[in-house]
C-alpha cells in the first residue's frame, strides 16, 4: 500500500503519469488493471514528484508533459482550498451557493476522515453540494456528515463492481438477492428527478399516506392491497434514507444491530423491551 499522496506510475509502452488516487485515476478512468501498469516512485513533495515525472518521461522515450504536475491548474487551486476535518464532518471554506465552483476548481482533490478516504469527483461534488449544510458557527462555510459521505462512496464503488459483472441482471432478479431492488428503487428515483428536486418532508408525508392504506388494508383483511402499500412504503423509505444522506441498507443494519441486543417480551401481541 502506498501512503505518500503522489504517485508515480508506468504503464508499458504507453505513457509515465502522475495521480494522487492510483486507483480512480489508472484504473477507473483509464481502464488499467493491476499487473498491466506499475509504480516507479511516490512522495508527498508535490515539486520534488513533478520534476521527477518529466525525468523519467525523459529516460524512458516518451512524451514529456508540456506543463509540470505542480502547475497544472487543478493542483495551483487544490491548495487554496482549506478545508476542515473533524471526526464528524468535512467543513468547507466557503458559503452554499459558491459551494459547487469551489469544489470543481479542486477535482481529484483528496483527503481523510475518520471513516475513509475521499477523491473528489464531478459524481461526489454533486452530493456534496445536495447534502451540504450551513455552518451554525459562520454563514460564509459550510459543511457534510464524514460518514453519511463515506457511505455513499462505499454503495456508488460497490454499485460499480455489480454493474461490471456479466450476470448482473440474474443478481438482479434472484430471490435471494433482494436488496438489489434497493438499487433499482434508486435508480428509477434518479431517473424520475426525485433526488433532483424532492425533499426529505415531502417524501415523510409520501410515507405518511402510505402507511395510512397499509391501515385501511388490514382492517379490510385485502391481502394484495397490504402487499402493495408495505411495498410503497419501502421505496419511499429508500428515497427517504436517499434525500437524507443515508441509504436504506445503512438505516436497517443501524436498526438491526439495536434490536439484536435486545430482550423483553411480547405483552398483547407487541414485543415490549427490558
Amino acid at each position: 500500500m502506498i501512503d505518500n499522496k503522489y504517485i508515480i506510475y508506468h504503464i508499458p509502452g504507453k505513457k509515465i503519469g502522475v495521480t494522487n488516487d492510483l486507483y480512480n485515476r489508472v484504473e477507473c478512468q483509464q481502464g488499467y488493471e493491476v499487473g498491466e501498469y506499475e509504480i516507479l516512485e511516490s512522495s508527498d513533495d508535490i515539486d520534488y514528484i513533478s520534476k521527477r515525472e518529466i525525468e523519467l518521461q525523459k529516460e524512458y522515450g516518451y512524451k514529456v508533459d508540456l506543463i509540470p504536475y505542480n502547475e497544472l491548474s487543478v493542483n495551483l487551486k487544490l491548495k487554496n482550498m482549506k478545508i476542515n476535518v473533524t471526526e464528524q464532518t468535512t467543513t468547507f471554506p466557503c458559503p452554499l451557493n459558491k459551494l459547487k465552483g469551489q469544489l470543481m476548481d479542486n477535482l481529484e482533490m483528496r483527503w481523510d476522515t475518520e471513516h475513509g478516504s475521499v477523491y473528489l469527483d464531478t459524481d461526489l461534488i454533486k452530493w456534496i453540494v445536495k447534502n451540504a449544510k450551513t455552518s451554525m458557527f459562520n454563514n460564509e462555510r459550510c459543511y457534510v456528515y464524514n460518514k453519511a459521505m463515506i457511505k455513499y462512496l462505499d454503495h456508488k464503488r460497490y454499485k460499480n463492481e455489480i454493474d461490471e459483472l456479466p450476470f448482473k441482471e440474474d443478481l438482479y432478479e434472484h430471490e435471494d438477492n433482494v436488496v438489489f431492488y434497493f438499487d433499482k428503487i434508486r435508480d428509477w428515483a434518479e431517473d424520475k428527478g426525485i433526488y433532483k428536486s424532492g425533499d426529505p418532508k415531502t417524501q415523510y408525508i409520501k410515507l405518511m399516506e402510505e402507511a395510512g392504506e397499509v391501515g385501511r388494508a388490514i382492517l379490510k383483511e385485502d391481502l394484495p392491497e397490504i402487499k402493495d402499500g408495505i411495498g410503497d412504503m419501502v421505496v419511499v423509505l429508500t428515497n427517504l434514507a436517499e434525500l437524507c444522506g443515508l441509504t436504506i441498507e445503512e438505516c436497517v443494519e443501524s436498526a438491526y444491530d439495536v434490536i439484536s441486543k435486545r430482550t423483553g417480551k411480547m405483552k398483547n401481541g407487541t414485543f415490549v423491551k427490558d
